[in-house]
């Protein structure tokens, strides 16, 4: 299957009351192993890149061409967007990449500047997912009490004609355990006065089955695979290694300046 607009996935997720599954890339081996699943399971799939990845990186061009290419490569569709970029510049970037969709975060700003800009960014003729009731499990603006008006989000969706809005219904970035409450009336009055797609990052804090029957697909997944992914990761540095320069080189003698950082959402 060719790379795909977002909109082909999270549209048909839509009207078959199903979410669409959206999950956070860092490293190369996330975009094959996300692909991977996805093709085992017969389902489509979005790719996101975050801000804070490209700062990890220093640049998303190589990042974002490597999971670019490797959508291009699956038998699914697959999807790939910018996720959290409060950079104009930056959205551009990915748009020219061949990213099929960005997420403008605009919630720092006041309602009006916050308005204005994602309208800009969405002049530019790219699916555009929005944020307005700051998404908690972040410093700032995302509290972890914060709540979506259904009011407001109606109004702010038909002023800016963006095409998902992400929304704060209990749910929070960077969360290791199932322990989210989603408030899922919130959820349900939010579907019934926004008319384009909700999105709500799911993570490892909650079981999203509930909440995409409420009407909230895209969902957002990161903290718990990267867990996951550490979980095998650190069972195999306690297996035996390959032998070089004829003896065992163990995890402990990986020089402390090859850590490198760390990424998140």
């Amino acid at each position: 299957m060719p790379l795909v607009a977002t909109g082909e996935i999270v549209g048909p997720a839509v009207r078959a009351g199903l979410g669409a599954g959206a999950f956070n890339v860092i490293q190369i081996e996330h975009a094959q192993a996300v692909v991977a699943g996805a093709e085992a399971a017969g389902a489509p799939v979005i790719l996101q890149i975050s801000e804070n990845a490209v700062r990890y990186h220093g640049a998303l061009a190589a990042i974002g061409r490597a999971a670019v290419e490797v959508a291009a490569a699956a038998r699914v569709p697959v999807a790939v967007h910018l996720d959290h970029a409060t950079d104009p510049a930056l959205v551009r970037e990915a748009v020219g990449l061949g990213f099929g969709s960005v997420m403008f975060d605009a919630s720092a700003l006041d309602y009006t500047a916050n308005v204005a800009a994602t309208a800009e960014c969405h002049a530019r003729g790219v699916w555009v997912e929005a944020e307005l009731g700051e998404v908690g499990g972040k410093d700032g603006v995302h509290a972890p009490g914060a709540r979506t008006d259904p009011a407001e989000a109606a109004a702010y969706v038909a002023a800016t004609g963006v095409d998902a809005l992400a929304v704060a219904v209990g749910t929070s970035h960077a969360m290791l355990v199932k322990e989210a409450v989603v408030d899922l009336g919130l959820v349900a009055a939010l579907r019934a006065a926004v008319p384009v797609p909700l999105g709500s990052v799911f993570k490892g804090g909650v079981r999203p089955r509930a909440a995409s029957g409420a009407g909230a697909p895209p969902s957002g997944w990161g903290s718990i695979a990267r867990r996951r992914i550490a979980l095998v990761l650190g069972a195999a540095v306690n297996m035996p290694l390959p032998r070089r320069g004829g003896r065992l080189r163990q995890h402990s003698e990986v020089p402390p300046a090859a850590a490198g950082g760390t990424a998140q959402r």
